[in-house]
């Protein structure tokens, strides 16, 4: 039974850091019903461009906040040079445009840093937690833990953002109809600069998290197709979606791999997660916590 709870608090603390990743694609699809391709190529040019500052010179304190303004600022420059250019364009137009937008920003981080795989430390040890392992016999990793609520720190707080404040308010109006929210007086091309900001925030942390497991490589790119099935199971246009959904693949990944994996060859949890959520679709094609859309024909 200890093995059971140790595998499923993994997985769990793995969908914590899934979410976090899932997040910088509900916020940018509420604010302007893109789906950002390029969500994965910005955390490992977020990741990329930490570790190249670092082989500057500076510090890990000097880097964080250096990296941080450079990705709000290409936050900004992404809303201002492809989006606002393609307003009332067709949603498959702006879909292609981020498709480009990552070949762009993939090629453009190896222009600048290089495309040698570098090593990150966030100075979070990956060993196991003495008290935990003595007291109820879990092997968890202090990083797992440590990740996982750096990362629920920062869903937790981007929910409330978006839901108590002003500009959540806003970017729900924004979400629901783009021209009802102009004809209210909603500053449409602010609301989606502060929303490709904090996308970009949102990419940061992911790319040091997944950066410092996996190391920073073009690798980085694909942790967004893990979050394809989180969307799936959550909903596209929802924050608790993404953190619940983050959790249900994360533990069913680790889990079907450990009772399932040895009964088929192994190597299910790449793909399990994916299977789940269309499952999920079958039965509810909006996902867990996405609005049901009703049209009249």
């Amino acid at each position: 039974m200890s093995f059971f709870f140790e595998v499923l608090i993994g997985g769990l603390l793995s969908g914590v850091m899934y979410s976090l990743v899932a997040l910088g694609f509900v916020l940018i699809y509420k604010a302007s019903g893109v789906f950002n391709f390029a969500q994965g190529t910005m955390v490992f040019f977020a990741a990329l461009t930490f570790v190249g500052f670092t082989e500057l010179g500076l510090s890990f304190w000097a880097a964080l906040p250096a990296t941080l303004a450079a990705m709000v600022v290409l936050g900004l420059v992404i809303e201002r040079g492809v989006l606002r250019p393609l307003v009332n364009q067709p949603q498959i137009s702006l879909f292609m445009a981020t498709i480009g937008l990552a070949f762009l920003l993939e090629g453009l981080s190896q222009l600048l840093w290089g495309s040698e795989v570098r090593g990150l430390d966030i100075g979070i040890p990956d060993e196991p937690i003495a008290w935990i392992s003595d007291r109820f016999g879990l092997n968890i990793s202090r990083f797992d833990l440590s990740a996982a609520l750096i990362a629920a720190v920062l869903v937790i707080a981007l929910a409330l953002f978006f839901s108590r404040t002003r500009i959540g308010r806003a970017l729900r109006a924004v979400a629901d109809d783009h021209q009802a929210a102009l004809a209210v007086g909603i500053p449409l091309q602010q609301i989606w600069a502060i929303v490709w900001g904090v996308a970009g925030a949102v990419a940061l942390v992911a790319g040091l998290l997944w950066g410092a497991r996996n190391g920073v490589q073009y690798a980085l790119t694909f942790v967004a197709l893990k979050a394809l099935p989180v969307l799936m199971l959550g909903g596209l246009e929802s924050i608790p979606g993404a953190i619940v959904g983050g959790l249900i693949v994360g533990a069913s990944e680790k889990l079907a791999e450990v009772y399932i994996g040895p009964y088929v060859g192994g190597g299910i949890e790449g793909w399990f997660p994916y299977v789940l959520a269309l499952v999920v679709l079958l039965f509810r094609p909006e996902g867990l916590f996405g609005e049901k859309i009703i049209r009249r024909v």
